[in-house]
């Protein structure tokens, strides 16, 4: 059984659909990243999980509790982690961990060793006794994380935990997210940053305008992305003869001479030329260069675009905003 699991989960504004029968299953242990643009419905579906929404239709389960029907025993599994951190700022960090552990039901001893514990986590101790107004944007959101760990829960949710860190506290969450993944932790975590997303999750969603679109191992986007890959060759003369050619290879969809390459010498200058193959069209480019060689060309250049996540994340959504 799935850790988290949606089943037509379909959240309605009014007449604006937030969410339209989204379907997700995340295992227990996965880390799970959630891509879209603003206004897709990653964090609505955050919200739904974390009980603090109420979904107009579908289900939305956590470890085979049902959200909106069983919320007292959901809450003590979950840490929920928004954007922004919110209010208590005039407390010291340690004071601000004490609170939270108390409103768990941490009492005596065993809460000052979870309040150390976490600090130990989450490396805050040396802002133990420091006001929580006073941290940065990224000590801010380390302490979001480290009272969300007081209870030890099974789940997190994490909407946009990265948003406005520096490089090195983006770098420092990375790591922190790491250490929770090799924990066992159950993660769902939006972002905007796709290449961490790609290093530390194991399993993406895509969303756009509350549809998922894709819902499977990282690898597997890249693959699905890979299928309408680009190809860049440089030759060192007859540009638009070789563009030609090249368009005349099956599978081809489109074929492109770079802007400005201007008049060619043999072997002093290039014109690169982007072939880009249709979804499903050529997975083997090996045979690509003997076309142009037998035709009488020389190849300066002959490289496959890389493919990424985000490679992916531009390919398989269409730029559709709510």
């Amino acid at each position: 059984m799935a850790m988290i699991e949606t089943i037509n989960l379909t959240k309605k504004y009014g007449e604006f659909v937030a969410l339209d029968n989204l379907n997700l299953a995340i295992n227990q242990g996965d880390c799970f990243g959630f891509i879209g643009p603003n206004g897709a419905g990653k964090t609505t579906t955050i919200k739904v999980l974390a009980t603090l929404l109420k979904p107009s239709s579908g289900q939305a389960m956590i470890d085979g509790l049902t959200v909106g029907y069983q919320n007292r025993q959901i809450r003590p599994i979950i840490g929920y982690v928004p954007d922004f951190m919110g209010a208590y700022t005039d407390m010291v960090v340690v004071e601000y961990l004490e609170f939270f552990a108390a409103c768990y039901g941490i009492t005596g001893p065993a809460r000052v060793k979870v309040v150390q514990d976490v600090l130990d986590l989450t490396d805050l101790n040396f802002k133990a006794t420091a006001e929580v107004n006073s941290l940065s944007r990224g000590m801010q959101q380390r302490l979001s994380v480290a009272r969300v760990l007081l209870h030890d829960p099974k789940v997190l949710l994490m909407d946009e935990p990265a948003s406005g860190l520096d490089p090195r506290a983006r770098v420092e969450m990375r790591e922190l997210l790491k250490e929770l993944k090799r924990m066992g932790k159950t993660i769902i975590i939006s972002s905007h940053i796709l290449p961490e997303l790609a290093e530390m999750c194991n399993v993406v969603g895509i969303i756009e305008r509350g549809q998922l679109l894709f819902n499977g191992p990282v690898s597997e986007a890249v693959r699905r992305a890979k299928m309408g890959q680009v190809v860049n060759v440089a030759v060192t003369a007859r540009p638009r003869e070789a563009a030609e050619l090249l368009a005349k290879i099956p599978g081809v969809s489109k074929v492109q001479i770079a802007e400005g390459a201007g008049p060619i010498s043999a072997g002093l200058a290039t014109a690169l030329i982007s072939v880009t193959f249709e979804h499903g069209g050529k997975t083997d480019l090996s045979d690509l260069p003997n076309v142009l060689i037998n035709a009488g060309f020389r190849i300066a250049q002959f490289s496959e675009e890389a493919v990424n996540l985000e490679t992916a994340f531009m390919r398989l959504t269409k730029g559709l905003v709510a």
